[in-house]
């Protein structure tokens, strides 16, 4: 992620207007006839024009955003641009942001390409409550969408967080021929003005208006109108395994520093991180929550009843809040309802569980704090700037002699010291009491291993029969353990993998340590298989991948500008030991392939020998980092594309002549 703090000179004018909006509801001849978007023939729909403006309410302090946006819809694709969403936040003080003056019209064309418009009825808007409890949404769907149609909408919110003052997203999933923000900012409020992701603005300028801004009662302050221009966006195209789009996509950010309020007095905004810390540690629903070791006492004392080291402590107590809460579904680093009635109900939020988990932990005389931090869909976290805007999860570090522990006790599955994937997203604060808080790395304690042994012996009929282990470690074994306690029974997720296996059958099962989440997790199946071929009785085909193959190349772009980020390293291994009749004799077989990451990143090998009437085939795939840049990513594809042949290519065996 790239942020480049903006600077711009200040042209000094004694009076200016704020830029002029495009004409509502007037598309250009230009933009009626446009097939496609010359630059880029792929794109199923293109913004054509963008504008918006935001600024500070001299009456009320309010900040008032304005949105004005065309779009062309090359086909149905690209309809879905037609069903917008409006996001309204709240807080838990009842105060929340408005929205007005919804305008929409859509221009189509009819069999003779005679074009028509037709405006968004305001009985088809509606407004929802979102899955967190501090968002409303507003939505509604333009009407007549058709292949070559325009669509256009604007709309007004009020917001009485002039704190979060309207970020502009330049990019899209689709491109944009010409997008503006005029922000406009009185100099009682201070603003750091970020510009992240890759793309150069086109104009960047700024223009000083004198006492434009008279708060209720108060002084004349002068105003600083700034022009953000892109043109020419390209589409951001998202693949597989990355963080939050929102970390690479460009956009502009806007972090308060700090505001004098109408009588004079200046106000910082947790310009400081100690600021931060100060804030959080005192507040109620946070660091006050953290004081309430009473709480738990008598729970705790039998809990580790019997217990002699911190480590057998740590993961007692740990393993008793897994088992005790169940998660609600809301993140968030606050507590609710404070961690006492979240314990009293057996469930909570995010923060409930771990800030009472932290609490806990003290409560037994372990060195314990909350981390803060920010899921991968949430985005990084902004170190340069103090916010708690940025943070959406908060943790357990549990700290025994000189190794430091970070837990998550919403899930059940969890082993003691594995993060979830999800968290594993750049740093996270560490909010120690009575000291200065510190930044630490949200690193993978463990990697995603699987190892599959098949040892088979093929008859003269064309049945391969014997044992198959899986062994899953780190990652690999949270997963699996997942999908396995998502049936009924063993029996059922046994009989659910036979099922969609039609050539393999399931003839014993055994699955050890699945509760035991410290341990490797080891399937052990008896299994047979139909190698014989159906129009050819004199052949016999098996392929080692038969549990599962990868069907496409995830990475699919000429050149990707953001990271592959896996989470954790990984290692599959398979290996398999093969029986034949004497009578056949091996006709095809996979390459051996060997092939290496520059900079110890991993490598794939394929290996394959044949010694009398055993085949022995060996195939291992390393990614031994979480985290390959951009330049790495040509390496990876073709590893990617290594792997899909190998796996595409049979072992066949014939009948000897």
């Amino acid at each position: 992620m790239k942020r480049v703090l903006l600077v711009a000179a200040l042209a000094f004018a004694a009076k200016i207007s704020l830029a002029e909006d495009f004409p509502f509801g007037k598309p250009t001849a230009t933009e009626l006839e446009l097939k496609k978007y010359e630059k880029d023939s792929s794109a199923n729909a293109v913004v054509l024009r963008e504008f918006g403006t935001a600024q500070i309410s001299s009456r009320d302090g309010n900040l008032i955003f304005k949105y004005h946006v065309r779009i062309k819809l090359f086909n149905s694709k690209g309809f879905k641009h037609g069903n917008i969403t409006i996001p309204l936040y709240k807080n838990s003080s009842d105060v929340f942001e408005s929205i007005s003056d919804i305008k929409g019209i859509t221009f189509y064309p009819d069999e003779n390409d005679l074009i028509h418009s037709s405006e968004l009825d305001p009985k088809q808007i509606f407004k929802e409550k979102s899955a967190g409890k501090y968002l409303d949404l507003v939505k509604f769907a333009m009407p007549n969408l058709k292949d070559g149609t325009i669509i256009e909408y604007s709309y007004e919110i009020n917001s009485p967080f002039f704190v979060n003052f309207k970020k502009w997203d330049f990019q899209w999933d689709i491109p944009k021929i010409y997008s503006e923000y005029n922000p406009h900012v009185p100099a009682c409020y201070n603003y750091n003005i970020a510009l992240r992701g890759l793309i150069k603005l086109t104009k960047n300028t700024s223009t000083l208006e004198k006492n434009c801004f008279t708060p209720d009662g108060g002084f004349k302050a002068d105003c600083t109108d700034f022009t953000f221009i892109m043109e020419n966006v390209p589409a951001f195209q998202e693949e597989e395994y990355m963080t939050s789009a929102n970390n690479f996509k460009s956009a502009l950010t806007f972090e308060l520093t700090d505001w004098v309020d109408r009588y004079g007095h200046k106000h910082k905004h947790a310009r400081e991180w100690k600021d931060v810390d100060q804030k959080l540690k005192t507040d109620e629903s946070f660091g006050i929550q953290l004081k309430k070791k009473e709480h738990f006492a008598e729970k705790i004392t039998a809990t580790i009843a019997g217990k002699t080291s911190e480590l057998e402590k740590a993961k007692a107590i740990f393993s008793y809040w897994q088992k005790w809460f169940k998660w609600n579904g809301y993140l968030g680093i606050y507590s609710s309802d404070g961690i006492k009635k979240a314990f009293e109900n057996h469930t909570g939020s995010i923060a409930d569980i771990n800030l009472s988990l932290v609490t806990a932990m003290n409560s037994a005389g372990l060195k314990a704090e909350p981390v803060i931090s920010s899921t991968r869909n949430n985005g990084l976290v902004n170190t340069l700037f103090p916010s708690l805007d940025d943070f959406d999860y908060v943790l357990c570090r549990v700290t025994i002699g000189e190794k430091a522990y970070l837990l998550d006790a919403s899930d059940p599955l969890l082993p003691f010291g594995l993060l979830p994937l999800k968290c594993i997203n750049g740093q996270g604060r560490v909010m120690v009491i009575g000291k200065e808080s510190f930044w630490m790395e949200l690193n993978a304690s463990q990697k995603e291993s699987r190892t599959v042994n098949l040892d088979l012996t093929i008859s003269e009929t064309g049945k391969a029969k014997g044992s198959m282990v899986i062994f899953s470690a780190g990652y690999e074994a949270l997963q699996k353990r997942s999908k396995i306690k998502s049936f009924n029974s063993i029996e059922e997720f046994v009989e659910n993998i036979d099922e969609s296996m039609p050539k393999v059958k399931f003839l014993k099962s055994a699955i050890t340590n699945l509760d035991s989440l410290d341990n490797t997790l080891v399937e052990e199946y008896t299994i047979e298989i139909d190698a014989a071929g159906k129009l050819e009785k004199d052949k016999f085909y098996i392929n080692p991948f038969f549990l599962e193959k990868i069907k496409e190349n995830p990475f699919k772009l000429a050149e990707r500008l953001y990271p592959i980020d896996w989470g954790a390293p990984s290692e599959t291994r398979i290996a398999l030991s093969l029986t034949f009749p004497e009578k056949f004799e091996l006709i095809t077989k996979p390459d051996n392939v060997g092939l290496a990451i520059p900079n110890n990143g991993g490598r794939f090998i394929s290996q394959i020998s044949v010694e009398g009437n055993t085949l022995t085939f060996m195939n291992q795939t390393q990614l031994s980092k979480s985290v390959y840049n951009s330049e790495e990513y040509p390496f990876i594809k073709e590893l990617y594309n290594k792997i899909i042949q190998s796996q595409q290519v049979d072992i066949v065996f014939k009948k000897k002549i």
